[in-house]
């Protein structure tokens, strides 16, 4: 562990030798049993407990975070929550028992080892759970350090702007159902990757929607077919929403994302929320796919600070530190967004992108979207190891796509900040997707997506006459355009298999077997001004 500790640059004043319990049985409040490895460093008395609950296994190769923890002197309690890892009862997806955080807490405190002094940590689904953990008051809670989760679930993983985001709800129930049934094997889990992504677009392409867990498992997955039958609205998401639980989080907050996280926009909601509410709270986002932060220098140097200064007292790391893609330099700031200056630049004639506002008489653009050959994506917010910054010349190729490009930049251009695209669209039926994608164009020619956004629509007036305004949120940035590179924005209406196809139908999510192609015009003229917005920062020329 120490080989670790110096990559990482967190190596201990006092490296204590660790101890291990496994298979520690903790009963949830309703008598199921859970299992956990205990971990400790062997001379010290009661020291601060750290606390993870996951359901991918414990003690795998790739998983050292708790004798990194506990060489510095943390005891670890690393809990499989229930129907994992032989923890009894039945896995649920996103759901998880209150009853398995209820019983974790009472049998942590008859424990004459716990001190009363208790941290979470974890990723993804481990952060996900410390949001459903504050569920009840727990005083001896210290901190919270939060990686790639955020305390909603619907909106931004599985139905960012309505539309059902097949790709990544399919990507994870490959990635838990490949984890479970090699019995968290992690030599069958690469073995199985080889094939993992050709068996990933054909289930993405499978009509009905509700045969795509089968073609992907080989059976049927009974939280992936909750999901695709209820829609975002639906009071079936409550039981993943613990936003209002931000009252009862610890006194202090640690929150770490990526840009190339599709969870990104809600832990930044939940930023704003923990300040809000009175919280301590510590951000920084680095140039990160989705859990790809947690193992860096700079992300576990910042978030042991965090930790250390929470449970053993000193300076804790404040505010926001977030990394600017394009200048390669990290950005302190005393909290997000920054000041910023949302700034026009609005579609013109031609595939030209401006300043100016656009010309008297401009033809729209036009495109033609067939699901059944759905525009694609590369890179970008996907559960894959291939998420982030891709060259998209491809897919600007194609038909299906229109770009709007500023001539090379005269200047540096830094952004910071949120996004928006605001279009004034017409298309030929009323159920339609639009795609907007913000690349950078280097001086070679090659398009790197930094952030995008989709808007799903339905029936909306008389779509063969009208014009109709839409307003898409792109994922946050912080960029730095350089001198003679230019601003690209695209336009679609689809982005597969990130985003599921709309079939154009109008069918229900789960049965449609339907494909309905349209055709689409996008508009950008004096009454018709669509425009990207970005977060300029002072003194951008």
């Amino acid at each position: 562990m120490s080989v670790l500790s110096s990559l990482f640059g967190v190596r201990p004043a006092i490296r204590h030798p660790v101890r291990v319990r496994r298979n520690v049985e903790v009963p949830a409040a309703d008598g199921v049993r859970l299992l956990a490895t205990h971990y400790y460093p062997a001379e010290l008395a009661r020291p601060p407990l750290v606390l993870l609950r996951s359901p991918y296994g414990r003690g795998s190769a790739l998983d050292r975070l708790p004798k990194l923890l506990a060489e510095r002197g943390y005891q670890v309690l690393y809990q499989s929550l229930r129907g994992t890892a032989g923890s009894g009862g039945r896995f649920d997806g996103f759901v998880i028992d209150p009853a398995d955080a209820d019983g974790t807490m009472s049998w942590l405190r008859a424990q004459p080892w716990f001190g009363g002094v208790l941290a979470t940590w974890g990723a993804s689904y481990l952060g996900f759970a410390q949001w459903e953990l504050a569920s009840r008051d727990i005083p001896e809670w210290k901190i919270a350090v939060i990686q790639d989760a955020p305390s909603s679930f619907a909106e931004g993983f599985m139905y960012p702007g309505g539309a059902f985001a097949s790709g990544n709800a399919l990507g994870w129930v490959q990635l838990v159902d490949t984890m479970f049934g090699s019995g968290f094997s992690l030599t069958r889990q690469l073995l199985a990757t080889f094939a993992a992504r050709r068996r990933l677009r054909r289930a993405t392409l499978t009509l009905p929607l509700a045969e795509a867990d089968r073609a992907l498992t080989g059976h049927r997955v009974s939280w992936f077919q909750e999901w695709i039958t209820h829609g975002p609205e639906h009071e079936y998401w409550a039981r993943m929403d613990h936003r209002a639980n931000v009252e009862r989080m610890p006194p202090r907050v640690y929150l770490q994302g990526g840009w190339y996280d599709f969870f990104l926009p809600g832990v930044l909601d939940d930023h704003a929320s923990l300040l809000a509410a009175g919280r301590d709270v510590r951000l920084l986002v680095g140039p990160w796919g989705h859990g790809k932060g947690l193992y860096t220098r700079e992300g576990m140097q910042d978030a042991m600070a965090a930790l250390d200064a929470a449970m053993k007292g000193g300076a804790a790391p404040t505010g926001a530190r977030v990394f600017v893609t394009g200048a390669n330099r990290w950005l302190d700031l005393p909290r997000w967004p920054p000041a910023h200056q949302p700034t026009a630049w609005y579609l013109q004639a031609g595939g030209r992108l401006g300043r100016e506002e656009p010309a008297p008489g401009a033809t729209p653009g036009r495109y033609r979207y067939d699901p059944g050959d759905p525009t694609p994506t590369v890179g970008g917010t996907a559960v894959s190891m291939s998420s982030g910054p891709k060259d998209n010349r491809a897919i600007e190729a194609r038909q299906d796509v229109l770009t709007y490009t500023t001539a090379p930049l005269e200047a540096e251009v830094e952004v910071v900040g949120p996004v928006r695209v605001r279009l004034h669209a017409r298309s030929s039926i009323p159920h339609v997707d639009y795609v907007a994608r913000l690349c950078d164009v280097d001086p070679r020619g090659r398009s790197f997506n930094l952030c995008d956004g989709i808007i799903r629509l339905g029936q909306g007036g008389d779509i063969l006459t009208d014009v109709r305004t839409v307003d898409i949120a792109l994922w946050p940035l912080a960029h730095r355009f350089a001198r003679g590179h230019r601003i690209r924005l695209q336009v679609s209406s689809g982005a597969h298999p990130r985003y599921g196809r709309n079939p154009g139908t109008g069918e229900p999510l789960a049965t449609g077997r339907g494909l309905r192609a349209s055709d689409h015009e996008i508009f950008h003229d004096p009454d018709h001004p669509s425009a990207l917005w970005l977060p300029l920062t002072p003194g951008t020329r």
